[in-house]
């Protein structure tokens, strides 16, 4: 069986690298397709395959201003030739999905989001745009949203990241869709079960608008005798750190994953202000042991038990806060501070350990079986 692998781009190893990395240890001789790639930025399972790229690859300044060139996403993705390929995976926040498979090939969508800057977001990428800018990414969004519609029936099946984006197909594509949680590396997260409540508080995440970091840099600025650790990157770091006014609040930039462990152990907790499509984040911190702040909507509901918010008999692992604000967010660490024994890093560990790698690897064989009829051998690393 050959095995074509369509994913938006290759400029690093975030979540979604991370689930196309699971993805290739299952089909080992999957080869890849992607508008763009960052020779050298990747996991050795996927740099070690043939890569192909689209004709963006060769223009200039492609790599660090791909989204200046997304009117031309949709004709880019539609060139790849998948001709002779008896599966195609699409693995798709953006136009992946749009790929043309061939006439005989079974093709089925991992889906992390339609375009949620387009279908859903839209305000909140683009709100700080000029209004003659902001009106010409609309108007082109409504070209973009329409293709989207229009390439529906390139997918046979989607699979969706979590019951959250399963609602947003059904809403937004009137497809239905399988749940497969993505993996989560459980096992490179050290657990001590002894482990005694830090000093600080910590947030591991991009720094783009719909993370909301703002929100946890505004509440810190409030509660200066309280720490938070903000470990990542990107286009807001330097308006963030503007506007810190006080001392208590550390940027790490990014940094390796032993040292992200190493802080994820001298936390107290970890913080989460985003809507989420899921979060893999989150069931990191969790794996460490750590209970989770967060605001109380999107993925985060699936994979983190709020004792402010828990049935019966279940074991919580984190907080919710439901409003999307600095009040709300410091309302929630005062409550945890009052609680936080009621917490127990063996729950967390526990809870994380449902999104297993292996868990992942076997949903994946079992489905792809089942709407192809050919069984998928054990080949995943």
């Amino acid at each position: 069986m050959r095995v074509a692998i369509v994913h938006d781009w290759l400029l690093g190893m975030r979540g979604g690298e991370r689930i196309l990395n699971a993805f290739c240890q299952i089909f080992p001789h999957a080869e890849l397709f992607t508008l763009i790639y960052n020779k050298g930025t990747l996991a050795p399972t996927l740099e070690n395959r043939p890569i192909h790229t689209s004709f963006l690859q060769n223009l200039p300044g492609i790599k660090g201003k791909y989204r200046n060139y997304l009117p031309l996403f949709p004709l880019a993705i539609e060139s790849f030739n998948l001709n002779g390929f008896d599966l195609v995976i699409s693995s798709s926040h953006c136009v992946a999905k749009g790929a043309k498979k061939p006439k005989d090939a079974f093709h089925f969508c991992y889906c992390y989001t339609p375009m949620r800057y387009m279908w859903v977001f839209f305000d909140q990428y683009f709100g700080s745009y000029p209004p003659w800018k902001k009106s010409l990414v609309w108007l082109f969004g409504e070209y973009l949203k329409r293709w989207d519609i229009a390439t529906l029936p390139r997918v046979d099946e989607f699979v969706a990241i979590s019951e959250t984006i399963k609602e947003r197909i059904k809403n937004i594509y009137k497809r239905d869709s399988t749940v497969i949680y993505p993996p989560v590396e459980i096992d490179k997260f050290r657990f001590n079960p002894s482990r005694k409540q830090g000093s600080y508080y910590i947030c591991v995440s991009a720094l783009v608008p719909y993370k909301r970091i703002d929100i946890m840099v505004e509440a810190f600025n409030k509660i200066p005798d309280k720490k938070l650790v903000i470990v990542g990157d990107g286009n807001l770091r330097e308006e963030l750190e503007s506007r810190k006014t006080s001392p208590n609040i550390k940027f790490m930039g990014w940094i390796d994953h032993d040292e992200v462990v190493k802080i994820c152990e001298g936390a107290k907790a970890f913080l989460f202000a985003a809507e989420e499509d899921f979060g893999i984040a989150p069931v990191e911190a969790q794996a460490v042991g750590l209970p989770v702040i967060a605001y109380g909507k999107g993925g985060i509901s699936e994979t983190v038990i709020p004792i402010n918010g828990s049935h019966e008999g279940e074991k919580p692992t984190g907080l919710f806060f439901y409003k999307q604000d600095a009040e709300s967010l410091i309302d929630a660490i005062n409550e945890f501070e009052k609680r936080e024994d009621e917490f127990n890093p063996l729950n967390a560990r526990r809870n994380a350990e449902r999104f297993s790698e292996s868990r992942f690897v076997n949903s994946i064989k079992n489905f792809v079986t089942e709407k192809i009829g050919t069984a998928v051998h054990d080949s995943a690393a």
